[in-house]
């Protein structure tokens, strides 16, 4: 047997040898090697369905978030100066077509009426007075007429009275001063006649100029007045109320308006890459920010902008400079909303953003509008009855101040 020499007292103990880590195991390779193969496949199989749903589906539809509610402010404005008595509606109420919205002190305008009125009549009794006149020149003319066939007549007898010796050759002269005299007031009274009858000449006193041009000015008065009443041209919610009360408006200055939200259209700004198969007519699904996804409006494209954006700005772009970027312009197309009681169920307001995306399939329309329009785009009657009714106290007063005259 060997013998093992004990350690020597104080000395460290050698420390055995530390084995080296194991190698990773055969399996986790392969199992990254499987995730990324089922990666790529999942990658492959989203490029191809995406693929798929864009030749059969993506490709024909066009989309865009720069989307705006548009629509009319209608502004209503006064057509005479006067100072403000009444404001009968404020921001946001609901009003009608009609609807008294603001009253001016009507003082000034009710004495220019009556004036105006007065006026008429005068000048009814005036040209009634022209009428009277020609009748009484066509009576002298025939008072003239006899007065000279007896001058010519007494002139004849006293000739031959003369040639008898009857008579002096004196009373002779005198016959023939008194003819020449009936015969010269004869052409002054038809003169007379004709002067009379010129002024009056293929009219009756409601067509004489004399009596229209007083009847214009009762017009003018009358509108006045009316216009001292300022009414809602259309059916909609009051916004932008300036005027006060007590204030001095001047025609033509903004008092507030009218937004018809039943007449609202949609203000897409598409790229111009984007309006290659964009018709008008194709239709359109449109979201708002305000209702999400779950409000979907329908609609149609009305018409493709003629212009940029940029083309129509206060400073247009000049692009013949040297440090010329190009920038993909943006064209508005407007569209129209198909269900206006989805307009009434989910009311928009102006200037609300939307995304909106035109379906392209069907490419038959035209770019650009090829007739021209066959009725008005908007209108209101609110001011259609204000002449009918001028017109009506204009023939009273004419009636009224006939007194049974002939014409």
């Amino acid at each position: 047997m060997s013998s093992q020499t004990p350690p020597e007292q104080g000395s460290t103990p050698t420390a055995p040898p530390v084995a080296a880590p194991p190698s990773p195991p055969q399996t986790k390779t392969r199992s990254r090697g499987l995730m990324l193969r089922l990666l790529g496949i999942v990658l492959l199989v989203a490029a191809i369905a995406w693929g798929l749903w864009y030749y059969f589906d993506g490709r024909w539809y066009e989309g865009t978030d720069d989307a705006y509610v548009n629509g009319n402010v209608v502004q209503l404005t006064p057509q005479i100066a006067g100072t403000v008595i009444s404001i009968g509606a404020d921001d946001g109420d609901r009003v009608h077509a009609g609807d008294v919205l603001i009253k001016l002190d009507r003082s000034n305008a009710d004495v220019a009426l009556a004036g105006a009125k007065a006026d008429l009549a005068s000048t009814v009794r005036k040209v009634r007075g022209l009428y009277s006149s020609v009748n009484g020149a066509q009576a002298d003319v025939a008072a003239r007429k006899t007065a000279v066939a007896k001058a010519r007549a007494d002139y004849t007898r006293r000739v031959a009275l003369a040639k008898s010796g009857a008579i002096s050759a004196e009373e002779l002269s005198h016959a023939s001063d008194a003819l020449t005299t009936a015969e010269s007031g004869l052409i002054a009274a038809q003169q007379q006649y004709q002067t009379s009858k010129v002024l009056v000449d293929d009219t009756v006193v409601a067509s004489h100029p004399d009596v229209q041009a007083a009847a214009a000015r009762l017009r003018a008065a009358f509108l006045d007045d009316l216009r001292t009443t300022l009414v809602a041209p259309v059916d909609g919610y009051v916004a932008k109320r300036s005027v006060q009360l007590g204030q001095r408006v001047q025609p033509g200055a903004p008092l507030m308006a009218v937004v018809p939200l039943n007449e609202v259209w949609v203000d897409a700004n598409f790229k111009e890459t984007q309006l290659t198969d964009m018709r008008i007519g194709q239709p359109v699904e449109i979201e708002s920010d305000v209702y999400g996804s779950d409000v979907k409006y329908k609609g149609k494209v009305q018409s493709l902008g003629v212009g940029t954006g940029s083309a129509f700005s206060l400073l247009p772009a000049q692009n013949a400079t040297g440090n010329w970027i190009k920038i993909v312009q943006r064209i508005p197309v407007r569209i129209l909303f198909d269900d206006p009681a989805m307009l009434q169920k989910h009311p928009l307001r102006l200037g609300m953003s939307l995304t909106v995306d035109v379906g392209l399939h069907d490419r038959s329309g035209p770019t650009l509008a090829q007739q021209s329009p066959t009725k008005p785009a908007f209108s209101t009657d609110v001011y259609a009855q204000q002449s009918a009714k001028a017109d009506a106290m204009i023939a009273q007063i004419i009636h009224a101040n006939m007194a049974g005259g002939s014409k």
